[in-house]
């Protein structure tokens, strides 16, 4: 009789408009095709990189000048960035972003998509308007196009971002992971005990999974 299949739930802390997060998630991806042995849950949760960015955005320029010093210094951090995604297949364009977001909305979509069973391809989608083709995720158009590219019912979409639903949750689930101490992202938290901060290459993510999944099936000593 063949052994039961091993289970882990991994809860990902992470923001739409974080690099390292684009890259993560794709690492991520890369790490569960290599454990397809172990029944892997994947849960996405929300993080405010810039809580201070206001709901309505600023331009990226203000926001490079204010957190880096320069659009400049940030020119010349972001190289490594982009070479990085594009190792794991990515494409990110710095040049191409014009206007920050307040990323709660994005992560209300997020959200919703969980109903779904569509939360990880919202996030892909966000992600990929925002790192390779600059797109304003201020938007609220942009989030309902995103929205239906996933197969979301655009209309009821549209809707319930003229309302405030669930927004005390996503801030409050963001305030969550920050009281809990989670400072970098993304954070990835293995079978609710194990939290592996930053984008790890898949061959240890996937290491680190079978690790975490053998040691919570194991039986308790005698």
């Amino acid at each position: 009789m063949a052994a039961a299949k091993q289970s882990l739930t991994v809860d990902v802390v992470s923001d739409v408009v974080c690099p390292w997060c684009y890259i993560g998630k794709r690492r991520l991806e890369n790490a569960l095709a290599e454990v397809s042995d172990v029944d892997v849950q994947v849960r996405w949760h929300p993080f405010f990189l810039n809580p201070w960015v206001p709901r309505e955005g600023i331009s990226r320029d203000e926001y490079l000048t204010t957190k880096f010093g320069s659009v400049e210094a940030y020119g010349k951090i972001a190289g490594r960035v982009v070479d990085t995604a594009a190792a794991e297949g990515l494409e990110y364009h710095p040049g191409l972003v014009k206007r920050q977001p307040n990323t709660l909305d994005c992560h209300r979509l997020i959200h919703w998509a969980e109903a779904a069973g569509k939360s990880a391809e919202v996030k892909q989608r966000l992600m990929e308007l925002y790192f390779r083709d600059g797109g304003d995720l201020t938007a609220p158009e942009v989030l309902v196009q995103a929205a239906a590219d996933c197969g979301l019912d655009a209309d009821d979409i549209r809707k319930r971002l003229g309302t405030d639903e669930d927004v005390e949750l996503i801030s409050q689930q963001a305030q969550s992971a920050a009281q809990a101490g989670v400072s970098g992202v993304p954070t990835f938290i293995l079978g609710n005990k194990y939290g592996i901060s930053g984008a790890q290459p898949a061959d240890q993510l996937a290491k680190a999974i079978r690790q975490v999944a053998a040691e919570l099936a194991a039986p308790p000593a005698a």
